[in-house]
């Protein structure tokens, strides 16, 4: 009698341990991927224009953009833009559960942040380009007006 009660007390001893552990470790709650890009997408955006505006912003990280560096010109300035990063991990965290959001940065979106800044800023690094590589108005005219020897 006392093997039956035994066994019985033995397994429900492992079956309150797996399900202990299996609360514990348990997947996120699935999402809605079109409820998810909803919330990701405006962190996303945040973060990709912080990092956007500051590399325009230094001139070191303007010139690794302008030579396609992109990942060197965000590591300059990045530090810049914690607070936004931290959000989107913090919202990719809520949605997806713990420690997603610094995969999904150091990954998916880290990935494709060269495209993206490259789509936002390239127009504005080739305009400064040729706008520099021409003398400043005031001088040509200048020059113009100046008598020949």
């Amino acid at each position: 009698m006392k093997t039956p009660i035994l066994a019985t007390l033995t397994v429900l001893a492992l079956v309150s341990t797996a399900q202990a552990r299996s609360h514990r470790h348990q997947a996120a709650p699935a999402v809605n991927p079109a409820e998810a890009e909803k919330v990701l997408a405006p962190l996303r955006h945040a973060a990709t224009e912080c990092f956007a505006e500051t590399v325009l912003a230094n001139p070191k990280a303007t010139a690794e953009a302008r030579a396609g560096h992109w990942y060197e010109a965000v590591g300059i300035t990045g530090f810049l833009c914690r607070p936004e990063v931290a959000a989107m991990i913090q919202g990719h965290d809520r949605l997806y559960g713990a420690r997603t959001g610094e995969r999904y940065f150091k990954g998916a979106y880290a990935e494709h942040l060269g495209q993206q800044l490259a789509e936002r800023l390239q127009p504005m690094l080739i305009r400064k380009a040729v706008a520099s590589a021409e003398p400043p108005p005031e001088k040509a005219t200048a020059e113009d007006d100046a008598p020949a020897n």
